[in-house]
């Protein structure tokens, strides 16, 4: 039985049901973390893994302080979105009808999120399509313990899509765990030596930092924009296959060729960089002007060798545990792989 809340104002339509979500479920632990000071004048941006529905890919992405680029405070956005090089091909179009929920875990009952005013929304494939609720609840009301939206710092997020008149498939469902890191430094120095013999386009050290598998990349020659007149450096993941198209690193790092005489160190510096599998690798292609970097007085290159230093501080961690069994939202027996919070602002 749903028990229906009428938003006509904001061309919204709540009601209450105890019936589970038939698509996906996203369960989010440690949820205060995606709010916290530090992060509070960002667009944080969080995505779900992917889940099939009606034979398409898709995946829900939510703004734990609402979705500032459409001037949103002081609520959670949530929408749904096309998701992957296989749900739409170019010049197809799909039509959908969508709810979204969210879990009272008092009353073990979903408030339901759907459009007031439009049913069948168009997805086409040439664009990357997104539908939702820019205001799916005040922060007011969610973070309220007697509403039992959030308790015990975790909260439930599902979603139904209707596609055409597909059978009630097995829902998918996913739990993304949030856990803040420590915030020591990692410092890796790398030694490169005989400079003016590097021949190749590319030289590259790995090393472990914050979990996570990383390489420098050093092109002595530049690449792209800075090709042939000055050094371009970069921090990787050393195995962005790992991560997949998903997950995501969110970190801030330095990169620095140490002045071996002055201690007047030639530094860039990353904050709130995210890197994913498909942007696993960040960096300068003009790092320094070779010029600049081979005068003597300089002290950045000695004996033609250089110590380039790389400085990383992951700042947020996740987890996604494996696909849960259906109405087992509350499972802690799944595989965890690990990913970070999909916390994204570029400098």
């Amino acid at each position: 039985m749903a028990t229906v809340v009428s938003d006509q104002d904001a061309g919204v339509i709540r009601s209450f049901s105890e019936s589970t979500p038939f698509s996906y479920i996203l369960k989010v632990e440690s949820f205060s973390l995606l709010a916290d000071d530090s992060i509070a004048e960002t667009n944080v941006k969080c995505e779900s893994g992917v889940f099939g529905a009606g034979g398409y890919n898709w995946k829900l992405v939510f703004y734990p302080n609402g979705n500032k680029k459409k001037n949103v405070e002081d609520h959670i956005s949530l929408y749904l979105v096309t998701a992957g090089e296989n749900s739409l091909q170019p010049g197809e179009e799909v039509y959908v009808d969508f709810r979204l929920f969210l879990l009272d875990q008092i009353k073990s009952k979903y408030l339901v999120v759907e459009d007031a005013n439009t049913r069948n929304f168009c997805f086409r494939g040439e664009m990357s399509g997104a539908v939702g609720f820019d205001k799916l609840v005040s922060l007011r009301d969610f973070t309220d313990a007697s509403n039992g939206y959030l308790i015990d710092d975790k909260c439930v997020f599902g979603a139904e899509v209707f596609v055409c008149n597909g059978r009630r498939p097995v829902p998918q469902a996913d739990c993304l765990s949030i856990r803040k890191t420590t915030s020591e430094k990692y410092k890796h120095t790398w030694k490169v030596g005989n400079f003016s013999n590097l021949a190749a386009q590319c030289y590259e050290e790995r090393f472990t930092a914050g979990g996570q598998k990383w390489k420098i990349v050093l092109y002595p020659q530049g690449i792209g924009d800075g090709r042939g007149t000055y050094l371009s450096l970069y921090l990787s993941l050393a195995n962005p296959e790992d991560l997949g198209d998903g997950p995501k690193v969110s970190t801030n790092f330095c990169l620095r060729i140490v002045d071996q005489v002055h201690a007047l160190h030639c530094t860039m510096n990353g904050t709130n960089r995210i890197f994913t599998g498909p942007t696993w690798s960040l960096g300068w292609d003009d790092f320094i002007a070779l010029d600049d970097f081979r005068r003597e007085d300089r002290g950045l290159l000695r004996e033609d060798t250089c110590f380039v230093e790389a400085e990383i501080t992951v700042s947020r961690t996740a987890m996604v545990l494996g696909t849960l069994g259906q109405n087992d939202t509350n499972s802690e027996r799944c595989k965890c792989r690990k990913i970070c919070s999909g916390i994204k602002q570029f400098v």
